[in-house]
């Protein structure tokens, strides 16, 4: 790890009039640090700002400083949202790692985290070995011909499904975004993850109110039960009565360069029967416009019977 300056601002006001990098929980930046993925001059430690707190009155809003473990453990929590951080790491880290970081947490491509191999996310125009090379955890959706590295986040994944938005602040003031477009897709300029404005933090998520959010869940696959990442995941919630689906809501993770809503599934639940032959109907076509590597194509395979094993676990009373 190379030298830097630490801070400790003690208002957003100070955190945003000083350049640096933000550290909250430090369990995405310390380990990039650590390897020499990133090197800043100046680290910016906000852990003294106000920016805590649960409300589930209306709706759902947590500061971007809440623990993972915190928010998991909260009543007023869709269980898509505390099943995907219960599954994202372990206790330990749950209980450092932040919500806004956890958002914000960069890749774990091997490449990416290996500075004498090359990588466009990392140095941009070096070019992308994963294309050719070990490809097996990477993204089938998403990707560009300059990178196929996945995202990281299983909440981002949930938060996706649920509509949720961030709010943002920075120089120029505060702002809110949908989730969904502040990430950004690799296309030719795969270093610029998202459409963060300099020195901008996020302050908080709010998850708009959903009745019916309350029937969801967090399906994910992956080599090992504990502490790994996604081969592939699915964040479900639906509503069904009379035995039909009246509304939807999917998103999937391990496969793509960026948290993926399936708007098409969501769109042929709709009004279907919750069965399990309208449930492989609808996600027939999750996998459309996967662009499989030479050790990943079981994904296109995997993510649509992912998908079905979510949706017939939050529907199982539904079918009894």
């Amino acid at each position: 790890m190379r030298p830097f300056e630490l801070t400790a601002p003690a208002t957003v006001d100070d955190a945003l009039a000083s350049p640096g990098t933000f550290l909250a929980g430090g369990t995405t930046l310390v380990d990039l640090m650590k390897l020499d993925v990133l090197t800043p001059h100046r680290v910016l430690d906000i852990n003294a700002l106000p920016l805590r707190g649960i409300d589930a009155g209306d709706g759902l809003r947590i500061g971007a400083l809440e623990r993972m473990s915190d928010v998991a453990a909260h009543p007023g929590v869709y269980p898509v949202i505390s099943r995907a951080l219960l599954q994202s790491a372990s206790q330990q880290l749950r209980n450092m790692a932040s919500i806004g970081g956890n958002l914000m947490q960069r890749t774990r491509c091997s490449y990416f985290r290996d500075v004498a191999t090359p990588c466009n996310k990392r140095v941009p125009g070096s070019g992308c070995p994963a294309i050719a090379g070990a490809n097996r955890m990477h993204a089938v959706l998403g990707t560009s011909d300059a990178c196929v590295a996945t995202h990281a986040s299983d909440l981002a994944v949930a938060l996706v499904a649920l509509d949720a938005r961030v709010r943002l602040v920075g120089a120029d003031g505060e702002r809110t975004v949908v989730l969904a477009d502040l990430y950004r897709t690799p296309g030719g300029t795969p270093e610029v993850d998202n459409d963060l404005r300099p020195g901008e933090l996020i302050s908080e998520i709010v998850v708009p109110r959903l009745d019916w959010a309350t029937r969801s869940t967090y399906v994910k696959v992956r080599d090992r039960q504990s502490y790994e990442f996604a081969l592939c995941s699915a964040a479900v919630a639906i509503d069904v009565r009379d035995g039909r689906v009246v509304d939807a809501r999917v998103a999937v993770g391990g496969v793509a360069t960026v948290p993926w809503r399936l708007p098409a599934v969501e769109a042929a639940l709709r009004g279907a029967p919750a069965t399990r032959a309208s449930f492989e109907d609808a996600a027939a076509v999750a996998a459309e416009g996967a662009r499989p590597l030479s050790a990943n194509a079981f994904k296109a395979s995997l993510l649509p019977r992912t998908v079905v094993r979510a949706l017939l676990e939050v529907t199982e009373g539904d079918r009894a």
